[in-house]
């Protein structure tokens, strides 16, 4: 699994439970961040880079730092794109994380989803001039994350993971709390955990955490989606 984050902090806050379940199941996940927040009212670049390392480590991925544009300066290019691209091809992963394409967010989450979603498609295609040093290579998945509430999609159906393992919860916060230089000054931590009781209830668990996905999910029997939570 190969996840996407704008500044340092974002996977942990939108996916991060989804991360510590897939982990501890024993998928391999690797984050890549694509700025140091170096825009942020709060934290260093160096702080900002040494919590998400620790973060890091509590979700059980490892994690680069992909430097494009810089924190609020990220652009809409090609040759970003191809960048991703590229990264999707070393990895070779089956499923894509990334930011949601909702605009009424930090303007580098949903240029950054938008920029991923093209990577996804150009790394399957084997005439890319600048991507021809490696095979190519299609996902199985694509799917958005929300950062924060107003970043929810209204115009698709979300995939809802249960995370309600205390184990899972409890390295999700660890992964969130250690972002010290974020959390100390707003309740980050209780509104994602919020978030997650609330759409849990819904869904007849204790806790979940809403995937989008970019294409219709493909089942080859109805069998994966019995015994689940549900609404009546």
């Amino acid at each position: 699994m190969l996840v996407f984050g704008a500044h340092p902090d974002d996977i942990e806050f939108g996916c991060g439970g989804v991360v510590v379940q897939e982990t501890r199941l024993g998928r391999a996940a690797h984050l890549v961040v694509c700025s140091q927040g170096e825009s942020g009212s709060r934290g260093t670049p160096a702080e900002r880079v040494r919590e998400a390392n620790q973060a890091a480590v509590h979700l059980g991925a490892t994690l680069e730092f992909l430097l494009l544009d810089g924190d609020a300066h990220l652009e809409i290019r090609s040759a970003h794109a191809i960048r991703l691209a590229g990264i999707i091809r070393h990895w070779r992963p089956g499923i894509v994380l990334a930011p949601s394409l909702v605009q009424n967010q930090h303007p580098d989450h949903w240029r950054l989803g938008t920029l991923v979603r093209d990577a996804v498609r150009l790394a399957r295609y084997g005439g890319v001039a600048e991507l021809r040093g490696q095979p190519a290579h299609a996902i199985s998945q694509l799917l958005f994350y929300a950062v924060t509430p107003d970043a929810q999609p209204t115009d698709l159906s979300p995939l809802v993971i249960d995370i309600s393992a205390p184990e899972v919860l409890a390295s999700w916060t660890a992964a969130m709390e250690a972002h010290v230089s974020q959390v100390t000054a707003r309740p980050y931590v209780e509104l994602q955990i919020a978030r997650a009781r609330v759409l849990g209830l819904q869904a007849g668990v204790a806790h979940a955490v809403a995937l989008y996905p970019n294409d219709p999910p493909v089942f080859d029997s109805l069998r994966p989606l019995e015994g689940r939570g549900h609404r009546a």
